[in-house]
């Protein structure tokens, strides 16, 4: 007869036998505990059976009490030795090993860190916060004074294109970061007074200037994206548990100092690494690095904020630590102007906390290695960019055939020093 089957695997979970020397013979008959129970004590007591029929049952598993003597010798022609049975103390050692093995691995469990309920909860009215203040589609985009790309110049192509081609696989936390006017989202509707459009809950609307420029071509398009993209940032900061507690003068100046570096956060979300753009939709909403230095933004700017983008897009981040991390951001309590520090940094540590948790609990190796402090690497890199932003921003804001071309929420938040 062939042997065929499990009944070493079966021998093995009750316990039985010395596995590490029992032999690898297949099996006949599907075994049950009981039946190899049987055996085993069988052969410890040397008991002798006889086959009331012929001696040579076939052995089933429904039919295997009913011959004890074609059993026994069954388990015996398939590899079952005296020797390899263990006695009644090893049994019982092992049974306690494993008991042991599972109470550990319960208490392990039990220690990991997990998500509570308030935590999880803080989670989802972030996501839904950015979700309702981000759309995907960048269907209002044609809203927007429309996009007029005049050629680059032969320096500007030069240097854009060496930042393209360049090697930027180098690890994240090393790189430059990114601070762009531009990044997100649509609508050329502008609210009269930022202060008004932080402290209500709709914004009111008024037109913004359309003049054309051949110099600068691209800055009335972007002008009106960064516009749109203060709106939602506003929105969504609104939206951020605490934050409507603050005073209204905090909350505008949190607004203020973390803007950009929010839609710099947001940006990162259309930014492909295949050509180093912001793709939006249709090309003519497909960002190069010459469309936003046509809006009057230098290298100086563009090259760290590549940099940025695909240091921040190689993290991979989860969207739960994405809109944690723009949380954290806004809710900064050393910005410039702000007055109860205190409340905004527990504000900001209790985010912190969420955030550290959630990539513990569901974030998973290698990726999660050092991943909270490469985070907050990026947000001291997005104060650098922030910096070099303002700077090119004045030399932009100053010149008033460059400024008129600006919206009014966007004069007002970046052209306002906070003392």
């Amino acid at each position: 007869m062939t042997p065929s089957g499990n009944s070493r695997a079966a021998w093995k979970g009750v316990g039985d036998f010395k596995t590490s020397q029992v032999p690898t013979y297949p099996v006949c008959i599907p075994a049950s505990s009981t039946s190899v129970s049987l055996s085993r004590r069988s052969m410890k007591r040397k008991a002798m059976f006889t086959c009331p029929f012929n001696g040579d049952c076939k052995i089933t598993k429904d039919n295997r009490r009913h011959c004890q003597a074609c059993r026994l010798k069954r388990c015996v022609d398939i590899g079952m030795m005296k020797e390899f049975i263990l006695t009644d103390e090893e049994v019982q050692r092992k049974r306690e090993m494993i008991l042991k093995r599972k109470e550990e691995e319960a208490l392990k469990e039990s220690l990991k860190p997990k998500l509570s309920e308030e935590q999880q909860k803080v989670i989802d009215i972030l996501l839904e916060a950015h979700r309702k203040t981000y759309d995907p589609t960048y269907a209002d985009f044609t809203k927007f004074r429309p996009p007029v790309r005049s050629k680059p110049s032969n320096r500007v192509a030069a240097r854009s294109s060496s930042i393209l081609t360049q090697d930027l696989s180098s690890d994240d936390s090393t790189d430059l970061f990114s601070s762009d006017s531009f990044s997100a989202f649509p609508e050329p509707v502008e609210p009269p007074m930022f202060s008004n459009l932080v402290l209500s809950e709709e914004n009111d609307e008024s037109s913004s200037m359309n003049i054309n420029m051949s110099q600068f071509s691209m800055l009335p398009h972007l002008a009106d994206l960064v516009s749109y993209s203060i709106q939602k940032v506003i929105g969504f900061a609104k939206m951020i548990p605490g934050f409507r507690d603050l005073a209204a003068e905090d909350q505008i100046a949190l607004l203020k100092s973390s803007a950009i570096e929010v839609i710099m956060l947001r940006s990162n979300q259309s930014f492909t690494l295949e050509d180093m753009t912001w793709s939006c939709g249709s090309n003519d909403f497909k960002y190069r690095i010459s469309d936003v230095t046509q809006a009057g933004h230098s290298m100086e700017l563009m090259e760290p904020l590549v940099k940025f983008q695909v240091g921040l897009k190689k993290l991979n981040l989860h969207e739960e630590e994405h809109v944690l991390l723009m949380a954290i951001c806004i809710l900064s309590p050393d910005r410039p102007g702000v007055q109860d520090t205190s409340l905004v940094e527990s504000l900001q540590d209790r985010l912190s906390e969420v955030l550290q948790t959630y990539i513990r609990c569901r974030h998973p190796p290698p990726g999660s290695r050092l991943l909270y402090a490469k985070m907050i690497q990026k947000l001291a890199d997005l104060r650098s960019l922030n910096e070099e932003h303002s700077k090119q921003y004045h030399c932009l804001s100053i010149q008033p055939e460059h400024s008129m071309q600006l919206t009014p929420l966007v004069l007002e938040v970046f052209g306002n020093e906070i003392s």
